[in-house]
C-alpha cells in the first residue's frame, strides 16, 4: 500500500502524507458487526480526568473482530477488505458456509475471493489460523494467543509479524516483533502471514488538526508551567528543568522500571527485547 504526498501549496501539505487506501473494497462496515464507542474524554466514572490529552475526535464505531477464530473446520470466503478507524491494520470480512459473517485482521497478500479455514487440519497458508504445534518452523505469524482459548493478544498492529523458532516440551519458542523471545503453549492459535498495511509507519500527520481528529488533545510542556503545577516548572528564564524528568506527581519518567520483578509470566521470557537474557528468580 503506497503513501500519498502532496504539493506544498500550504504549510501543512508540505509535510502531510496519507494512506492511499487502494486495498479497501468496501466503504461501509457490516452493520451486524459494529457498535457505538462511547467517548470518555479521559475521565472515569466520577468525572475526574485520569488520562490527560484525550478528548474530541471523530465519531467511531467499534468493529467486533474475531480474535478467537473458533469456527474450526469450516471454510470462509473473504468478501471485502475494510478500514478500521480504531486500529492501524485493515480488516477482512469473512463469510462462512453457514452464512455467518466475521471480521479478522487482514494479512499481507489476502484478497477478496480467498478461502480461509481455522483449526488443526487447516493448511499453513496466509490467513489460516492453526495451533502453534501445527505451524512449520520459520513461517511468519501474527495474532498470537498467550493463553489457550483466550484469543489473539500479540502481534496485531500494522506490518507486525512473529516467527516460530522451535518447539520443545509442549511449548513453541516465538520471536516477537520487539525482539523478545518467549515460550508460548503450543496449543495456542496463531494466524499465518504478516499483518497488512505495512506502509503505515510512513504516514505523517503533518498538522495539529489530524491529531485532533484522532481525539488527541495538546499538552503543555512541564518546564513551561509554574512550580505550583509541576515539579519541573518555574525558574528564571528558560530552563531544562534542573532535575530528573518526572510526572506532575513526582514519579520518575525515564529509566524507572514499572514491570513487577517476580511476575509469573517472566518465566516464559527467554530473551528480553533489548537482547539481554531474562533473569529468572
Amino acid at each position: 500500500m503506497p503513501v500519498k504526498t502532496f504539493r506544498p501549496l500550504t504549510p501543512s501539505t508540505r509535510y502531510v502524507s496519507i494512506a492511499s487506501f487502494d486495498e479497501i473494497t468496501k466503504s461501509r462496515p457490516e452493520k451486524s458487526l459494529i457498535f457505538t464507542r462511547k467517548k470518555t474524554g479521559g475521565r472515569n466514572h466520577y468525572g475526574r480526568v485520569t488520562s490527560r490529552g484525550i478528548g474530541g475526535g471523530h465519531k467511531q464505531k467499534i468493529r467486533n473482530v474475531d480474535f478467537k477464530r473458533n469456527k474450526t473446520g469450516m471454510e470462509a470466503k473473504v468478501t471485502a477488505i475494510e478500514y478500521d478507524p480504531r486500529r492501524t491494520a485493515r480488516l477482512a470480512l469473512l463469510q462462512y458456509t453457514d452464512g455467518e459473517k466475521r471480521y479478522i485482521i487482514a494479512p499481507v497478500g489476502l484478497g477478496v475471493g480467498a478461502t480461509l479455514m481455522s483449526g488443526p487440519t487447516a493448511a499453513p497458508e496466509i490467513g489460516n489460523c492453526l495451533p502453534l504445534k501445527s505451524i512449520p518452523v520459520g513461517l511468519p505469524i501474527h495474532c498470537v494467543e498467550l493463553n489457550p482459548g483466550r484469543g489473539a493478544q500479540m502481534v496485531r498492529t500494522a506490518g507486525g509479524s512473529a516467527t516460530v523458532m522451535s518447539r520443545d516440551e509442549g511449548y513453541a519458542v516465538v520471536r516477537l516483533p520487539s525482539g523478545e523471545i518467549r515460550k508460548v503453549n503450543e496449543v495456542c492459535y496463531a494466524t499465518i502471514g504478516q499483518v497488512g498495511n505495512t506502509e503505515h509507519e510512513n504516514v505523517v500527520l503533518g498538522k495539529a488538526g489530524r491529531s485532533r481528529h484522532r481525539g488527541i488533545r495538546p499538552l503543555s510542556r512541564a518546564v513551561a508551567k509554574n512550580p505550583v503545577d509541576h515539579p519541573m516548572g518555574g525558574g528564571q528564564g528558560k530552563t531544562a528543568g534542573g532535575g530528573h524528568p518526572v510526572t506532575p506527581w513526582g514519579v520518575i519518567t525515564k529509566g524507572y522500571k514499572t514491570r513487577v520483578k517476580r511476575k509469573f509470566s517472566s518465566r516464559f521470557i527467554l530473551v528480553r527485547r533489548d537482547g539481554r537474557p531474562m533473569k529468572q528468580y
